[in-house]
Order: C-alpha cells, then structure tokens, then sequence
C-alpha cells in the first residue's frame, strides 16, 4: 500500500496556504476491505492527506531545516463518507507558526461539497534529539511528498506572465 495520499500539489503559498488533490481510485487496495461491497476512503486516510498536505506546507515555510511530525488533531469533523471515484481537495492554511511547530486549519472538499475539517497540531523534533536518534537525515521531508512540491512550483513558475524589461530612460 502507498503512503502518500495525496496526487500533487494545484495551489502553494509559502507560509500561508497549500492546496492538493487526490483522485480517488476504485483500484487502491483500501476500498477492497473497507468496506467490500461499499467502497469507502477511511476516515483515518483522508486526515494523512491533509496532514500530508499541512506538513509540507509547514515544512517548507522553514525551508525544511525541522523535522516535523504530526502532534495532534483536537478536532476534526466529517460531513459524509469520501467514495472511489471521487476526486479530494486539500485545503490547508497555517494559522500559527513558532518554532515548536504549527497548527494548520484543513477543509476536504469534493467538487463545492465539503468532506471533512480539521484542526491539526504539528511539532517540529528537537534538533539535537532527533540528530541523536535518526541522524542528520531528514526522514519526513525525503523523496515524494518534496517532488510533488516541486511540481507544483515549476508549474506555476511555467504559468506566470513574463516580465517586462525596465523602461530605459
């Protein structure tokens, strides 16, 4: 089973806010057991999306020196079950950012439906802690979760309108 539940990145402000999508396929070994019959996404993996969608946000916003990890949700709220077929939004928006960590307010829509809300605290590892126990490799920001970042900002790069050159005087 994969471990990134989101597809890419369609909206990304550094800081502020981050916005993905996931495309909900009836061939994701999930909707074969939960439940047979009646594909539903869990619940559980629809709240990694928007953590996995709040955390690079609030990785990036320091430019992903702190490890950081998931501390706690106090509340979340869903509005109806997510089905195979359907396709998620991830909204994420930093609402405080200190050098213990985050917290993000999320919303998952899909289509103008909303889905599901949350609030999500995130805390970044002590430096001298986390080096101890995992070394200077940074386990939660590595390989996919920071390509599909990447892909979002070359494309919006590609899609920004070209400057003009300073008027001569």
């Amino acid at each position: 089973m994969r471990w990134i539940w989101i597809d890419r990145f369609t909206e990304f402000e550094s800081g502020k806010s981050a916005t993905a999508v996931k495309v909900l396929s009836q061939a994701e070994d999930h909707f074969a057991q939960h439940f047979p019959g009646f594909p539903v996404m869990p619940a559980t993996l629809i709240l990694e999306g928007l953590a996995q969608t709040g955390g690079i946000l609030v990785g990036e916003a320091n430019q992903f020196r702190e490890k950081v990890v998931l501390a706690k949700i106090p509340k979340a709220k869903f509005h109806r079950d997510a089905l195979a077929g359907e396709m998620l939004t991830y909204h994420a928006a930093i609402v405080d950012l200190r050098p213990q960590g985050a917290v993000i307010a999320g919303k998952v829509h899909s289509g103008t439906e909303l889905i599901a809300e949350a609030e999500i605290f995130f805390a970044h590892l002590d430096q001298s802690m986390s080096r101890q126990v995992f070394g200077d490799q940074n386990f939660v920001f590595s390989g996919e979760l920071k390509y599909l970042l990447g892909a979002a900002q070359q494309a919006a790069a590609a899609h920004e309108p070209p400057q003009l050159p300073p008027a001569s005087a």
